[in-house]
């Protein structure tokens, strides 16, 4: 199956769909990049859901003098349908992405940002309906907190607890370039390239045993009866 068609064939499913896929896969995190929400365009009417190849960004703190930096912005070489995912350094206060990043990736076509750290501008990001996904915002710029490394690297996302002692956390998430990304209002998953075709096959199996479920509920069945008839458990 073609990028392409991948990429069509995993937006038809909503994130939560997609995660349940990946867990049945036997991936512990169901590809969930944790703690990360919509906050451009403004959630309500709109249906808004991206999907496409990651094109990742490593930040780190603008005190780290040895890591690389890259020789363009990254922003300038973002391919054209790419979804950008950017990791920041845990912890900071500072936005790592702002009203003329969302202009420079608009132009040059790709589809929205993810973002492991914070964004500021909301209001120039909601009003060009650009889809931006952060943990938080943010007053601050990137300057002189945190800059770029590298591009098109791996990414290892942590969930953020903020400090709490979390006896069992959430496994980390690996982005690997390319990788599908899909965000909509319910979270941001990522999907290895490798299993993204099985991933559609099951995620079209739950949709349907999901929709006979609901039809059995609405009729007037039982949760727990609708669950063991369709999904065979209690």
């Amino acid at each position: 199956m073609s990028s392409s068609i991948l990429v069509s064939s995993l937006k038809r499913f909503s994130t939560c769909e997609i995660s349940d896929a990946l867990i049945k896969l036997g991936l512990p995190h169901g590809g969930l990049i944790p703690d990360i929400h919509m906050l451009s365009p403004h959630a309500g009417p709109l249906d808004v859901r991206i999907c496409g190849p990651a094109y990742t960004v490593q930040m780190v703190l603008a005190s780290d003098k040895t890591s690389p930096k890259p020789a363009a912005h990254f922003v300038d070489t973002a391919p054209h349908g790419s979804v950008i995912v950017i990791d920041a350094p845990p912890h900071v206060k500072n936005a790592v992405w702002g009203g003329l990043m969302t202009a420079g990736a608009k132009a040059r076509g790709a589809i929205g940002v993810v973002i492991s750290g914070r964004c500021r501008d909301l209001a120039e990001h909601r009003s060009s309906a650009f889809p931006v996904f952060a943990r938080a915002h943010s007053t601050l710029g990137q300057s002189p907190f945190t800059r770029p490394s590298a591009v098109n690297v791996p990414l290892t996302i942590a969930p953020d607890f903020g400090g709490a002692n979390v006896q069992d956390p959430l496994p980390a998430v690996r982005v690997e370039p390319g990788d599908y990304v899909v965000a909509d209002e319910d979270g941001v998953v990522s999907v290895p390239r490798n299993m993204a075709e099985r991933v559609v096959q099951l995620a079209e199996k739950g949709r349907e045993v999901d929709s006979r479920c609901m039809e059995d509920i609405v009729a007037g069945s039982g949760v727990q009866e609708a669950f063991k008839r369709h999904r065979g458990k209690l």
